[in-house]
C-alpha cells in the first residue's frame, strides 16, 4: 500500500475567525510562520483560506489598509481538500496539475491536517537523495565499443 495523505500531512492547521481584520491575520500568520490561514465561522465551519499571495494581490498591490479589511474579503472561498486515506500520489498530482500549494485534509468535515508543497518536498527529498546516490553508483565502461 502506498503513502496516504495522513502520512504526509502536518497535523497543526492554522485557523482564524473570518471576521478578523487582515492586519491581525497577517500578524498571526507571521507569528506561527505559516503562509496561510484557514478561515472559520463560529470555530467549526470552514469558510475559506487566505494565503500570502492573497495579501500581496488583494491588499498590498491595491494599497488597501489591512486594518480596515476583514480577512474574509481577501480569502479564497474554495478550499482544496482530501480525505486522510487519499493516496499521496493522487493528491500531489492534483497539486501539480492545478497549481495548488495547499490541500486541507478533512475527516468528517473537520480539518485534521494540511499538505503543503513544502511537506511534499521534504517527504520526497530522502527518496530523491537515494535515487541520486544509486544513479551515481552506476558506472559505465570507459572502454569504447568496437
Amino acid at each position: 500500500m502506498g503513502m496516504r495523505a495522513k502520512d504526509m500531512m502536518e497535523t497543526t492547521v492554522l485557523t482564524i475567525d473570518e471576521e478578523t481584520d487582515a492586519l491581525g491575520c497577517a500578524r498571526t500568520m507571521a507569528e506561527h510562520r505559516k503562509g496561510y490561514a484557514l478561515l472559520m465561522r463560529g470555530g467549526t465551519t470552514i469558510t475559506g483560506i487566505v494565503t500570502e499571495w492573497d495579501f500581496l494581490e488583494k491588499l498590498v498591490a491595491l494599497g488597501r489598509d489591512p486594518a480596515r479589511v476583514r480577512v474574509r474579503e481577501i480569502a479564497s472561498s474554495t478550499v482544496q481538500s482530501c480525505a486522510p486515506e487519499a493516496p499521496v500520489d493522487e493528491v500531489v498530482d492534483r497539486m501539480a496539475r492545478e497549481g495548488i500549494r495547499r490541500v486541507i485534509v478533512l475527516a468528517q468535515g473537520r480539518a485534521v491536517g494540511i499538505i503543503t508543497a513544502k511537506n511534499v518536498l521534504a517527504k520526497f527529498r530522502p527518496y530523491v537523495d537515494q535515487l541520486s546516490s544509486e544513479i551515481a553508483g552506476y558506472r559505465t565502461d570507459p572502454t569504447p565499443l568496437g
